[in-house]
């Protein structure tokens, strides 16, 4: 297979190209790379992430890595190299592209998802003087391997506070991408906070994919169909989702049928790629995978790399809801109702689940 990795100096019209190509299916984004070549300039290069399913340009998950990754260079003056995933591949791409990034001297090396764990855990040893990251893992642990995990339950709860109180159907929806421990958090946290608020709604899940397939993360069509199931027959008029790429089909099918949509990990309202769906994005549940990059970097560069279980919830903003849909703002009840719901968590009034 086919690995792509491009020094990330790409500005807004190259990362514009990249969605055109994921947004059809592609998962190819050698076409919106910068005039950098890809074997690049070893040295320059001196912090990099491997992305997860979807590549950048999904709007979500890997484009909040990629923002930390752009902030980095600004402000640690550092240069950056990215590498995309390729469609269906296994772990020894995996393995390739990790020990590649390390050997052209990148210093993190950041697997963006729990999918890279069995590759660092083989790559890692082999460049103990490299600091490896994981997002959503902690599973591998090593002397040069950080974990940054996120709390992404209680965010998910106080979306589930805000579809209750939208909702005027007393039926909300949620999607997940794959049916795998991390996304069943995701659930767990939104089911959770909509029956704390309304004991009597309706909870409609729905995952898109079973591993060892990973295209419910990848594949907008595929919760474009989910959503629309949920929205016409199941009687929803609020729909989350929690699927990477695949998520931005159930924001536009939420669109469509003019009920309301939660985004996921970035905040999908100021997502250029889903500007047209953008009244119909209610709240999303961020995850602050952009500090925990840029963080990571810049301890490498301090001279103190972190290490081990760096965890982000409600108590450090590493996970929340956004409020830029200025539709949002008006709800005075609901964001009194969330409000309450994150102080409740972080003082320990309120534990969320982790599993449904």
């Amino acid at each position: 297979m086919r690995r792509i990795t491009r020094i990330a100096t790409v500005g807004l019209a190259s990362a514009a190209l990249a969605l055109s190509a994921t947004a059809c299916g592609g998962k190819n984004s050698s076409d919106a790379s910068s005039s950098s070549s890809a074997s690049g300039d070893a040295k320059a290069a001196s912090a990099a992430i491997a992305y997860d399913i979807g590549g950048r340009g999904d709007q979500s998950f890997n484009d909040a890595a990629y923002a930390g990754l752009q902030k980095a260079e600004t402000d640690l003056k550092i240069k950056g190299a990215e590498a995309e995933p390729t469609d269906g591949e296994g772990e020894a791409d995996k393995v390739q592209r990790l020990t590649e990034l390390a050997r052209k001297g990148n210093n993190p090396v950041i697997g963006v998802g729990f999918a890279y764990a069995p590759a660092i855990k083989k790559v890692a040893p082999k460049f103990p003087e490299t600091t490896f990251g994981i997002i959503d893992d902690t599973s591998v642990t090593g002397p040069n391997i950080a974990n940054l995990v996120f709390n992404e339950e209680q965010g998910s709860y106080l979306a589930g506070v805000a579809a209750a109180k939208v909702s005027k159907t007393g039926t909300v929806g949620f999607i997940g991408g794959v049916e795998v421990p991390l996304i069943k958090k995701f659930e767990a946290g939104f089911t959770q906070g909509v029956k704390d608020t309304n004991p009597n709604a309706k909870v409609l899940s729905a995952y898109l994919t079973q591993p060892p397939n990973f295209d419910g993360f990848s594949k907008p069509d595929l919760g474009k169909a989910a959503a629309q199931g949920q929205l016409s027959a199941g009687g929803a008029d609020v729909v989350y989702a929690a699927a990477g790429l695949a998520g931005s089909g159930a924001i536009e099918a939420a669109h469509a049928a003019g009920k309301w949509a939660i985004g996921v990990d970035s905040d999908q309202y100021n997502q250029a790629g889903l500007s047209k769906y953008k009244d119909k994005i209610l709240t999303s549940v961020t995850k602050d995978v952009s500090d925990s990059v840029y963080n990571l970097i810049k301890s490498v560069k301090d001279g103190k790399p972190e290490n081990g279980e760096i965890r982000y919830g409600l108590d450090k903003d590493g996970v929340g809801l956004a409020d830029s849909n200025p539709e949002y703002k008006k709800m005075a009840d609901v964001i009194a109702a969330v409000e309450k719901a994150k102080a409740d968590i972080i003082a320990k009034k309120i534990t969320v689940k982790t599993a449904p």
